[in-house]
This record gives structure tokens, sequence and C-alpha cells, in this order.
């Protein structure tokens, strides 16, 4: 097995790291299954984007799921360990997770590129085979990532070393770990990691130009305002998630700082899967809509 050094050095901070994890492990559970259960019910909601918003909060769920509850195991108590099998899986589930993610956004961006330019074609272009076959290509895309790269990380020599300095079992973490010349595994995860952030990111950016302007000829300040508000949320969502991935993984893996790794690792691993729905939500009359809705049901049922 392997010792996991945790999120801070300083053992009085580990109750504080503990209570708000824990609140916003919650907050995650409850958001991203409000946003599913939603999709899933309100029949007004069974458009494109809100299968790929349920698909992105499942992605969430599932993503922050892979880390948090381990580490909330090892702020409550004296034992910081994690089984050699944990390690691997939480390795393996945990890239799979965060590779797809990049994908599933440029989905998600293409959804709202075809939307808002050719709105006449939507229906006919986005139709339920293409959503699945997307949504799909996002899953086993970043399933395919994970395999290769984490199966490449497992293959450096450990000597022995049993002190992960992080909270979880992530790829650079594993590589500081080990003995040997990491220089190949270090240029393999700028090289993958380059493909999964800067690529996605600059289609999302260029489809965004291309939505904005659209959006500046729509005629109705009304339309203008709905469009807007949707992308918005999107992108507001794609620097978080982009921006804290490109800091944590495209930094040299020997050199970066480890208190500032540290600090992305959860920002990504905790802090974003707990926002994303909150992002949607607070934005979005139809969610907001779809709520009342639901909740009206449930008053009157009772």
């Amino acid at each position: 097995g392997f010792v996991l050094m945790g999120i801070s050095d300083h053992p009085q901070l580990e109750m504080i790291f503990f209570i708000a994890i824990l609140f916003s492990y919650l907050l995650t559970l409850v958001g991203n299954s409000t946003i599913i259960l939603l999709s899933r019910l309100d029949a007004r909601l069974h458009t494109p984007m809100y299968f790929f918003l349920s698909n992105l909060s499942s992605l969430d769920l599932a993503f922050t799921t892979s880390s948090v509850p381990q580490m909330l195991i090892n702020l409550w108590g004296p034992k910081k360990t994690i089984s050699y099998g944990g390690c691997v899986t939480q390795l393996y589930v945990f890239l799979w997770l965060g590779a797809t993610e990049c994908i599933l956004l440029v989905v998600m961006a293409f959804d709202r590129y075809i939307a808002v330019c050719r709105p006449l074609h939507y229906t006919t272009i986005m139709n339920p085979r293409l959503c699945w076959l997307l949504a799909a290509t996002a899953w086993l895309g970043g399933l395919g990532n994970s395999v290769i790269q984490s199966t490449f990380t497992l293959q450096l020599p450990l000597c022995g070393h049993r002190r992960v300095d992080s909270f979880l079992c992530e790829v650079p973490a594993m590589i500081k770990l080990a003995c040997g010349d990491t220089s190949l595994n270090e240029a393999v995860l700028n090289g993958v990691c380059t493909f999964f952030t800067a690529v996605p990111l600059s289609i999302i950016l260029i489809s965004y130009c291309y939505i904005a302007r659209a959006v500046l000829k729509i005629r109705s300040a009304e339309g203008q305002r709905k469009a807007f508000n949707t992308c918005l949320s999107h992108l507001v969502v794609v620097f978080l998630f982009y921006g804290s991935a490109i800091y944590g993984y495209l930094l040299p893996a020997k050199n970066s700082n480890q208190d500032q790794g540290k600090f992305i690792s959860l920002f990504y691993s905790v802090v974003t899967p707990m926002v994303n729905p909150l992002i949607y939500t607070l934005r979005n009359k139809e969610v907001k809509g779809a709520l009342r809705r639901l909740l009206g049901r449930g008053r009157e049922g009772s």
C-alpha cells in the first residue's frame, strides 16, 4: 500500500479541511443529482443541451467520489494509508473521468454552436443518435487515455517509496514517487495533457467566437440575453476546469511547487464539481422552472 501525505503539513488544520470538504461533497451530491433528476423527469428538458448537462453531472459525481471519500477518511483518523489496489483504481478512474470531461466540454460547445449558429437545423443535426454517439466518444476517449497513461506510469520503479506527497493517487504525484529516470513519463504526460486541454480549449474558444458573432446578429434583446446566459454558464465552467487542469498537469511534474499543486488538485477534484450545477442553475430559467414544477408536484402529492 501507500501513505497519502494529505493536503497540508499542519495537522491542526485537518478538522477544518474535513468540515469544508465534507460540506463541498454534500453540495456536489445534491446539486448534480438534482440536475440529473430534473433532466430525466421534466419533459421540457428532454433536449440535447440537458442530455449533455446530465452527462456532465454524472461525470462530476463520479469524479469527486473517486477521491473525496478516501480524502475524508484520511483527514478524520490517524491512518493515512491507501491499499495498492485502491491507489491503482483511483489512478485509472480519476484520469479517465478528468479526460472525459475535457472531451465532453467540447461536445457541449459544439451543441451550443449548432443551437445559436444553425438554429433552423438544430433538431435535425443534434438528433438522439448523434447525441449518444458524441457522449460515448467522450467517455471512451477518456477511458483510452487513462488506460494508456496510467499503465505507463505504473511501470516506473518505485524502489520501496510509499509516501505519496498528495491527497490522492494521480499521475504527477506517482511520477514524483519514482526513483528512476522520469523524463519520458513527463514528456508523455505533457504531450497527452496538451492534446486533452490546449486543443479542446482552442476549439471551444474558436466556436465561441462564431457564437458571439451570431448572438450579436439576434435582433431581440430577450433572445440575445437568453443565448448569452446559456453560453456564459458553459464558458465559466470551461475556464474553471481547463485553467486548473492546465496548471496542475502541464507544469513540470518534478519541479512545480507541491503546495500549489495540491491546491490546484483540490480545486478541480472538489470545488469545480460543486460549482458546476450552481453555475448552470443560477443563470438558467428553464432549470429553475423545472425545479419549481417538481417541488410543486411534490407538495400536491403530499
